[in-house]
């Protein structure tokens, strides 16, 4: 009996050792760790993102692509059809809906009345874009002008999206753990002061995250156009002609100032010319004879 009684005891005894214990290096762990946690919390969240996507079969997972797509095109029309085919593009978009195609920029230069140009970016969606540009040529041949140039570039936004989101997950839990680190383990004030600026600045990296996140995301969703509008002349036009009136409106204009010019070449050039004269006299006259004179005669 008093056998079973000091088995009882110690077996008390080492569990109250053991709770002690565990008490003790409970406490004895630092509250607010940033750093090790942080790299506790990216390390975890790797493992479970590499044991979720690896998963039992051995098989890799298919991966999403995000492509980010640009067109550009170029049309020549008559002067008079530039304005409204601009202007119907923008109505176009604006009766989409903010959702579907935004307006950025678009201007309109009329240099003449035989010559304007004339710009419009816009971001929409790829089936809305796609609509458009399916039937950009027959407009253009409708308005008597031509397509002069389309192009479409890509651009893979998948590593940036994928690493991007994969960064905010582990914030995210990095965040979680550290709010229940401050209401589960009251500590000094500063351990607390520490936990809390680390959390500020987590959720400040994740405000960032996110707010990138979402303009690569716009990129992919938002194709962007740009449409550059052109005159296309007429050869028989006022305008084709304007140079040969403008040669003869100038005629009596240009005469003048030829003749201007002769005069003015004359002034400048007159005191020069007495100049010269006189010195060619005198050496005719005075220089030269004397020279000839001071000669031997020959022999």
């Amino acid at each position: 009996m008093k056998f079973g009684i000091s088995l009882t005891a110690a077996a008390a005894a080492l569990l109250l050792a053991g709770c002690g214990s565990e008490r003790g290096s409970y406490e004895s762990r630092p509250m607010a760790a940033p750093v090790e946690a942080m790299k506790m919390a990216d390390a975890s969240y790797m493992m479970e993102a590499a044991e979720g996507s690896g998963g039992s079969s051995g098989e890799a997972p298919s991966a999403a692509q995000y492509i980010a797509y640009a067109h550009s095109v170029g049309m020549r029309l008559p002067v008079k059809a530039i304005e409204p085919t601009l202007q119907g593009h923008v109505n176009a978009c604006n009766a989409a809906g903010p959702s579907v195609c935004i307006v950025t920029n678009s201007y309109l230069n009329s240099y003449s009345e035989d010559e304007a140009s004339g710009a419009l970016n816009l971001r929409a969606s790829p089936a809305w874009i796609e609509k458009l540009l399916s039937g950009i040529e027959a407009e253009a041949a409708a308005a008597r002008g031509e397509v002069t140039s389309r192009q479409t570039t890509a651009e893979d936004l998948t590593v940036s999206i994928v690493d991007t989101d994969a960064r905010l997950k582990a914030l995210e839990t990095l965040r979680g753990r550290l709010e229940q680190l401050l209401a589960s383990r009251p500590g000094e004030l500063k351990d607390v002061l520490e936990t809390e600026r680390e959390l500020a600045r987590v959720n400040g990296e994740i405000d960032s995250l996110k707010s990138t996140l979402a303009a690569l995301r716009q990129r992919v969703d938002m194709s962007q156009l740009s449409i550059n509008y052109e005159t296309k002349r007429n050869p028989v036009s006022q305008g084709a002609l304007s140079p040969l009136g403008d040669a003869f409106g100038s005629f009596f204009y240009n005469l003048a100032s030829a003749i201007a010019a002769v005069v003015t070449a004359f002034a400048v050039g007159l005191p020069w010319l007495l100049l010269i004269g006189a010195l060619l006299w005198i050496w005719l006259r005075l220089i030269w004879p004397r020279i000839r004179r001071k000669k031997p005669p020959a022999a």
